[in-house]
């Protein structure tokens, strides 16, 4: 293969056989379990690297059933959101987030600097109540439930808190083991069309993980949940603080 043959072909690696295809990426159906719970101010201070600061006391925890998105397939994840402020700019911090399909996972760290790992999420209807859940390994780490649609949400409030800005602390090394990237990403959802929304009781129990320590955030209060269905792209996206400038 010819040197202008590999410049015209590089996307993403392998080569010859990419993990994940150019974007951007759509999503059908595209379907949320948000549980936003109180937690330790002084762990959220401990965790979030500044300049970002944490907007309170609050984390949404996320389950994301993705049955329908082109280049990656049928998949899902989960995961944890932390509101934060950048610039005086309110918006979520994603801290961690697992996925059970490698296509993502590799798009998503080497593209926007998404944190993820592989592991087992689900989010499915048992009878009357959503359920949400997490297992790492044979471990279960995360366990979210919520009554299923007790009460329309309102649709504009869902809409603009989609609206908002989501960062991303995206970190590649250089081949000698030394950081060669390592800076906020800033992307946001386009093209939303937002389907329906709903919410009701809820409940969260997360689990200690040496590998995904979701507990590190411990659960203090359980303040809402949300169900969400929608169609939506993935933007791309672009660097708002690098650390090694």
């Amino acid at each position: 293969m010819r040197e202008g043959e590999v410049r015209e072909r590089a996307f993403a690696m392998p080569l010859t056989s990419p993990a994940y295809p150019p974007g951007p990426y759509r999503f059908i159906d595209r379907e949320f379990l948000i549980i936003t719970y109180r937690t330790s101010p002084e762990k959220l201070r401990a965790l979030v690297p500044e300049p970002m600061r944490p907007a309170g006391d609050l984390v949404k925890y996320e389950f994301i059933r993705m049955p329908n998105s082109t280049g990656f397939g049928d998949y899902s994840e989960s995961g944890q959101v932390i509101p934060v402020t950048l610039d005086g700019r309110a918006g979520g911090y994603t801290h961690c987030m697992f996925l059970n399909d490698e296509g993502p996972i590799a798009g998503g760290r080497e593209l926007w600097g998404f944190p993820k790992k592989r592991a087992e999420p689900r989010l499915k209807v048992e009878v009357d109540t959503l359920v949400g859940s997490l297992d790492y390994g044979p471990v279960r780490i995360a366990t979210g439930t919520m009554g299923f649609k007790h009460k329309a949400a309102d649709l504009a409030a869902i809409k603009a808190s989609m609206a908002a800005p989501n960062f991303l602390l995206k970190i590649i090394p250089h081949v000698d083991g030394s950081p060669r990237i390592c800076e906020i990403v800033e992307y946001g959802l386009e093209d939303v069309n937002l389907k329906g929304a709903w919410t009701g009781p809820a409940a969260l129990e997360l689990h200690a993980h040496a590998l995904a320590p979701v507990a590190e955030l411990p659960v203090l209060e359980v303040v809402s949940a949300v169900h969400i269905l929608a169609d939506l792209t993935l933007g791309l996206g672009r660097v708002v603080h690098d650390y090694l400038r």
